[in-house]
């Protein structure tokens, strides 16, 4: 999974995010209204949106932005949209997940699938990937919030299975049906997380170098481009030194 996180931090760098801010407070908005449709529009009530507010309040989303895809989702004429999971295989045999909210279930199900075809992967059936991976709860803290220590401590009094510190983050994983509860407790310590969502968290990864880790990573940026896309997953592993390379 390093190296799944090792591509966001360099599409980061690159600043890659910011020019695509727009198309991210879309996808977070969206998120956003579907959980308020599907609950309470009061975050008190509702953990999906709870954690939809979290996600989008971690990458800066202003709260008018927020509030406002919140009512979105009392408006009777707001499209209705469907999530749907699609998973597949990319270069050296690589497994992907992808979440997709989409209000047009056919135009999705093409575009992903071109997409995989146009860089080197193919769609499977349905658990023909997911087998491979664990969905569970996931939270992040900077790492200055805390010594690995009392982050380990705190994350297992709330409830949590695993911590991984480094000196960037604490991350932390749970049972993802504790995912609401544990992140609630560790806020009351260490105030809102950097980020706090149910994840599929691959049991093992596999290497990828050379043109198929260049080809893999225009998939994955493929993937995360197209508006029905949510969230992608994928189980590789990438070198520090491969991630810089193909970087520059």
């Amino acid at each position: 999974m390093a190296g799944h996180s090792k591509w966001a931090n360099i599409q980061h760098r690159k600043g890659r995010q910011d020019a695509k801010r727009s198309k991210m407070f879309s996808k977070l908005s969206k998120e956003i209204t579907v959980a308020a449709k599907m609950g309470a529009p009061d975050p008190e009530f509702n953990p999906r949106l709870r954690l939809a507010i979290m996600a989008a309040k971690a990458q800066s989303m202003p709260k008018d932005n927020i509030d406002r895809a919140i009512k979105k989702s009392t408006n009777a004429d707001e499209a209705a949209f469907e999530e749907i999971r699609y998973e597949g295989f990319g270069p050296a045999g690589v497994g992907l997940i992808v979440e997709a909210l989409t209000d047009n279930r056919n135009r999705a199900a093409s575009e992903v699938r071109t997409i995989f075809s146009k860089n080197g992967g193919n769609l499977g059936e349905t658990g023909s990937v997911s087998f491979m991976f664990d969905l569970v709860g996931y939270i992040e803290y900077a790492a200055e919030v805390a010594t690995e220590d009392e982050m380990l401590e705190a994350a297992i009094e709330a409830g949590a299975d695993d911590v991984q510190s480094s000196e960037d983050s604490h991350e932390i994983y749970c049972a993802f049906d504790q995912l609401n509860e544990v992140s609630t407790a560790l806020e009351k310590t260490f105030g809102e997380a950097r980020s706090a969502k149910p994840i599929w968290k691959p049991q093992n990864t596999i290497d990828v170098e050379g043109d198929k880790a260049a080809t893999l990573l225009k998939l994955m940026n493929a993937l995360d481009d197209c508006d029905d896309v949510q969230n992608v997953y994928a189980n590789f592993e990438i070198s520090d030194e491969e991630m810089e390379r193909l970087a520059d």
